[in-house]
């Protein structure tokens, strides 16, 4: 329990990078469900300048209990509010957004080869190619015997092979980084699915111990007062 200060509670992620996870107020909990649960903390807790805690044991919380029974309503609000910092976290975590995070890790040449898909694939570039090809015709045509390239074009053949020939792999580079957004998607959505199904089931787990903890103690006090 924070008595004084301010504490973080925070994890690591599958990327190493370190997720706030809960930033309790003073007289709140943290550690709660591990200790409840007598297994190892999921999560690090870190003084935020000086701070005072008080360390409660399982034993004390059950002796709190079977002395003031409706104390359980407000373990029971405290599970709750690190249910809904928990569902914030998967919230928080879910919005990442992939082409973010892809963007991050992009050179520059995937930078130009996305440029120049996006270009070649316009209607811009079609109308600008269309006209380029169409003048450059036209004036070999009208020059006849003083054309730099006669019919049927030879030169300009050759510019157009090459021209295919470098930007048909430049536009796979850019299907490739496609699909990479398409997979990192993916990963995202499979890692927020499967986080939020643990911390789901790990909280409906510590709340059903703290639910049977409590009927517990009701039928310990309705046994008492019936003798």
């Amino acid at each position: 329990m924070l008595i004084s200060g301010k504490v973080r509670v925070t994890t690591l992620d599958e990327d190493h990078q370190e997720v706030v996870v809960d930033e309790p107020g003073e007289l709140d909990f943290f550690g709660f469900a591990s200790m409840l649960e007598q297994t190892p903390h999921q999560t690090q807790a870190h003084a935020i300048g000086e701070s005072v805690c008080l360390e409660v044991s399982r034993d004390g919380i059950q002796v709190l209990l079977e002395r003031k029974p409706h104390a359980g309503m407000d373990l029971l609000t405290t599970l709750g509010r690190q249910f809904h910092a928990a569902q914030n976290l998967v919230r928080s975590r879910a919005s990442r957004n992939p082409n973010e995070v892809i963007d991050e890790q992009t050179t520059l040449g995937g930078r130009i080869a996305d440029s120049v898909a996006r270009f070649g694939g316009s209607w811009t570039f079609i109308i600008l190619f269309s006209i380029i090809l169409t003048g450059y015709a036209t004036i070999n045509v009208i020059l006849d015997k003083k054309a730099w390239d006669p019919y049927p074009f030879i030169l300009l053949n050759l510019f157009l092979s090459m021209l295919a020939a470098i930007q048909a792999p430049v536009i796979m580079m850019s299907q490739n980084r496609q699909d990479a957004k398409d997979r990192l998607r993916s990963e995202l959505d499979f890692e927020v699915n499967r986080r939020a199904e643990t911390e789901i089931q790990g909280l409906a787990r510590r709340l059903n111990l703290l639910d049977e903890k409590v009927d517990d103690l009701g039928e310990l006090l309705r046994t008492e007062k019936t003798r």
